[in-house]
C-alpha cells in the first residue's frame, strides 16, 4: 500500500494537527448518521460533522501548498498511516453513547472556538480566512453541545448518570488541547498560531458555566494523556483508518 513521506516542516505540521482533528473527528460523529436518538440530532450531528469536513479540506489544501510537493488534499487524508496523524487523542475515541458525543464535542469546541477566534489574527493570510469561516461555524457547534449537556446533566437520573460518566471518561484528554509542543513555540511567537496554553482560562470559564447549569461536577485536574500531536495514538485511529482509507488504498488513485 502506498504511504507518503511528507516534508513535515514545524509551519506544515502544524496546519496538518488542526486538518488531522477536523478531519478524524468528522469522521466519528458521522458515524451516527441513522443512529442519532431522533431525525433532528440525526441531521444535526451530520451537519457538524459536515462542517469540521470542510475546515479539514481547506487546512489540508493550505497544508499541501506550503510543503510545495504537489500532493492534494486526498493524498494528505488517505495515504498517512496512523504515527503520521497529529490529531488530538479524544477525538478519536469511539463515540460511545450520546452523552459521550455530546462530552467529546462540548469540550473540544469549548477550546476550539476561542481558537479560532486568535486564528483570525494570524499573520497567516491563508489560514486568517480558514480561521473567519471556522469561527462562526464552531460557535453553532459549541452552542449545540452545551445545550444537549445541559438538557442531559439536569434532565432525569439516568442522562444525568451518562452525562457525568462521559466526563469522568472524556476529562483525561483535555489537558492535551493546551500543550503547546516544542515545534510549534515559534510559530506562536511570529504571531501564525495562537497561543494554546493562553486560551486555558476562556475554556475554564466556559467548562464552569455550562457545567453549573447541567448540574454536574467538574472532574478532578490530574494526569492526562497526550501523544497524538506527536504521532502517538490509541489503537482506536487505526482501526478507523483502516475503514476511512479503505477505497484509496485498496484502488489507488480511483475517481468517480
Amino acid at each position: 500500500m502506498t504511504t507518503i513521506a511528507l516534508n513535515e516542516t514545524p509551519r506544515v505540521r502544524a496546519i496538518l494537527a488542526r486538518a488531522d482533528d477536523a478531519l478524524v473527528h468528522a469522521h466519528r460523529l458521522s458515524e451516527w448518521c441513522g443512529h442519532a436518538p431522533m431525525i433532528e440530532e440525526d441531521l444535526a450531528l451530520g451537519n457538524v460533522a459536515l462542517d469540521l469536513l470542510g475546515q479539514a479540506r481547506s487546512l489540508y489544501q493550505h497544508a499541501a501548498g506550503i510543503e510545495g510537493a504537489g500532493r492534494s488534499e486526498d493524498d494528505l487524508a488517505y495515504l498517512r498511516d496512523a504515527p503520521q496523524f497529529r490529531n488530538l487523542l479524544m477525538l478519536e475515541q469511539p463515540n460511545g453513547d450520546f452523552a459521550q458525543t455530546i462530552v467529546r464535542l462540548f469540550l473540544h469546541s469549548a477550546f476550539l472556538h476561542p481558537w479560532w477566534q486568535q486564528a483570525m489574527r494570524s499573520t497567516d493570510e491563508t489560514l486568517a480566512a480558514i480561521a473567519a469561516k471556522a469561527e462562526k461555524e464552531v460557535a453553532y457547534h459549541l452552542r449545540h453541545a452545551g445545550e444537549w449537556l445541559i438538557r442531559l446533566g439536569d434532565g432525569n437520573e439516568e442522562s444525568h448518570r451518562r452525562a457525568a460518566a462521559a466526563l469522568d471518561r472524556l476529562w483525561r484528554f483535555t489537558g492535551e488541547f493546551f500543550a503547546v509542543e516544542q515545534t510549534e513555540a515559534a510559530l506562536v511567537a511570529a504571531g501564525i498560531l495562537p497561543d494554546a496554553a493562553a486560551l486555558r482560562p476562556h475554556w475554564n470559564a466556559t467548562i464552569a458555566r455550562v457545567l453549573g447549569e447541567a448540574t454536574l461536577d467538574r472532574p478532578h485536574d490530574g494526569w492526562m494523556q497526550t501523544g497524538g500531536r506527536r504521532g502517538v495514538h490509541s489503537e482506536h485511529l487505526g482501526h478507523m483508518l483502516a475503514v476511512m482509507q479503505h477505497l484509496q488504498r485498496a484502488y489507488p488513485g480511483a475517481t468517480w
